[in-house]
């Protein structure tokens, strides 16, 4: 049964390439790849001879029939984007939906995922964070973005381009307020850096210094409120008790106990007195 392999790339450092991608892309028939250009140079680099076909966001229609259509009668096939996983914030998405609904199987060859490797070396909070990918350069879509997203608690992470990090910045301070964030850049390269900083600092920086290399951005999700704690009369009592043990008058515990508890003094009282 022909299949479609996911095959990861490296982000940077091309000594991150899985011996099992090496021997995935020399056996199928074909490669679909982003930008056979880039693509071109791994494959040489590695020795890898084989087929390219050109499946970009706006070749995708009519070329993933094309290729489903290869892969229907038989052959083998492989997509890469050039760098990290395809379908990650990538038009190879639409490809891999188009095999599950054509009846094409697909198998992964995981690899580098630039989100994910900067979110481990960011010393944010990983417990729980969303990834939001690109922002929109529409300015509507672009703040309309951010406004969906001002209120998530969870850490979120994001792509951009140096030439657009500053903007990009603005937007996020203006909507999102000063937060910390965790500028990550040229991930696995010689020039790999972790800044942690804070939106209003980070512009500064970067208004003084021109960005170089691709960002990812690890950003604090909105602050926690703090859960309202219910008290009962009897943890009241329970906190008057406690007051007159120390010294303080019945009437005094009984409406210092009301003005934490929110329970009325009088029945505070009542019940001491009882």
């Amino acid at each position: 049964m022909s299949k479609l392999y996911v095959v990861g790339t490296p982000i940077g450092n091309l000594d991150d390439f899985s011996p099992r991608a090496i021997k995935t892309l020399q056996s199928v028939d074909f490669i679909a790849a982003e930008d056979t250009r880039v693509t071109i140079k791994l494959l040489n680099r590695f020795n890898i001879k084989n087929t390219l076909v050109s499946y970009h966001e706006h070749n995708k229609n009519e070329r993933g029939q094309d290729i489903i259509s290869r892969l229907q009668r038989g052959e083998n096939g492989a997509i890469v984007t050039d760098a990290g996983m395809p379908a990650i914030s990538d038009p190879g998405e639409d490809l891999i939906r188009l095999c599950h609904e054509n009846g094409v199987e697909v198998e992964s060859v995981p690899g580098p995922t630039a989100f994910a490797t900067a979110m481990a070396i960011s010393g944010m909070r990983s417990g729980r964070f969303t990834f939001e990918g690109f922002l929109s350069v529409n300015k509507r879509s672009r703040k309309q973005h951010l406004e969906d997203i001002k209120n998530e608690k969870r850490t979120m992470i994001f792509y951009e381009a140096p030439h657009k990090l500053l903007s990009t910045l603005k937007d996020m301070y203006e909507v999102l307020g000063d937060r910390e964030i965790a500028l990550c850049r040229e991930i696995t390269k010689i020039h790999e850096q972790v800044v942690r900083t804070t939106f209003s600092k980070a512009i500064e920086k970067y208004t003084e210094n021109k960005p170089i290399g691709e960002f990812v951005l690890i950003i604090d999700g909105a602050a926690q409120e703090k859960a309202e704690v219910e008290y009962t009369l009897e943890d009241a009592v329970k906190m008057a008790k406690q007051l007159v043990a120390e010294g303080m008058s019945t009437s005094a515990a009984a409406k210092e106990a009301s003005s934490v508890s929110g329970i009325k003094k009088g029945e505070i009282y009542k019940a001491l007195t009882e």
